[in-house]
């Protein structure tokens, strides 16, 4: 009886090592090598290819599920179909989490897509002249990082503390240079740029209209535009996970900031900063 005891207490005492060394190891209880899931937009995988194959040389298994939408991605993380996912930027995830009331949380930052301001008539953001036309996008959200990236610009000043909501009557307390400004439906505003003195384009529209914001624009965004830095995030209960968090130095090492730089030529900013300046 004993001796029976003696090998159960053994066999118990294997299994919860076995179980504790698959975890942190990055491997499931069968020995088999977890896949981590992480959700995309888009069928641009190139970086996330990229980090993939530098992780499968640690043994770290990644799956990219991409989705059409940016309400998916989140709620699937949230219900644990996911492990992670790396598509949106600060600003977006902070409202998200908020009206859905979802316990999930940033692990890092991964790239910026620049916001830029473009003209066919002028060099320089400084040619600005008063009277000027300035269209920007009709849709809440890009209009309000347009007014900010126009602030940034030192062409107007918005009211204290925006939130990048509100109206442009509302939002916008000095104009001195009397500056129109336009809404514009945002994939329209790359060919409105012959009849204004200068358009804000969001990255996605500005890239399908062959425009790239380092080396067209007059004006863009840079790394203090931190509510738009994009982000990876995770569950909560998962942001000790150490796996994820390797996964996520393996996207902030050098090399990969290089192959960015080298695939996107400008058009994405690979922007490593501590979760603290994004209010995390």
């Amino acid at each position: 009886m004993k001796k029976c005891l003696l090998s159960i207490l053994v066999l118990s005492l294997v299994i919860f090592t076995a179980a504790c060394s698959s975890e942190s190891s990055g491997k499931e209880a069968d020995g088999k090598s977890k896949t981590y899931k992480i959700g995309i937009t888009g069928t641009d995988t190139q970086i996330w290819d990229y980090v993939a194959k530098k992780a499968a040389k640690e043994g770290i298994k990644i799956k990219l599920v991409s989705f059409n939408d940016y309400v998916l991605p989140n709620t699937a993380l949230a219900d644990g179909e996911l492990d992670a996912n790396s598509f949106q930027t600060v600003a977006y995830f902070d409202q998200f989490i908020k009206e859905h009331n979802l316990k999930l949380v940033p692990i890092a930052t991964t790239c910026l897509a620049p916001m830029a301001v473009y003209s066919n008539k002028l060099k320089d953001i400084k040619d600005i002249k008063k009277g000027a036309k300035i269209a920007l996008p009709n849709d809440v959200s890009n209009q309000g990082r347009a007014l900010l990236l126009l602030q940034q610009a030192g062409l107007i000043k918005l009211v204290d503390g925006y939130d990048g909501l509100g109206s442009i009557k509302d939002s916008v307390i000095e104009n001195p240079k009397k500056i129109e400004l336009i809404p514009t439906a945002p994939a329209q505003i790359p060919r409105a740029l012959e009849d204004v003195d200068a358009g804000v384009i969001n990255n996605g529209i500005a890239r399908d209209a062959s425009l790239n914001p380092i080396k067209d624009s007059i004006f863009h965004e840079s790394e203090t535009a931190i509510d738009y830095l994009n982000i990876i995030a995770v569950n909560d209960k998962d942001k000790n996970n150490k796996t994820l968090k390797r996964i996520a130095e393996l996207y902030q090492e050098e090399d990969t900031a290089k192959f960015i730089n080298k695939e996107y030529g400008g058009t994405l900013i690979p922007t490593f900063v501590p979760l603290k300046k994004i209010g995390w």
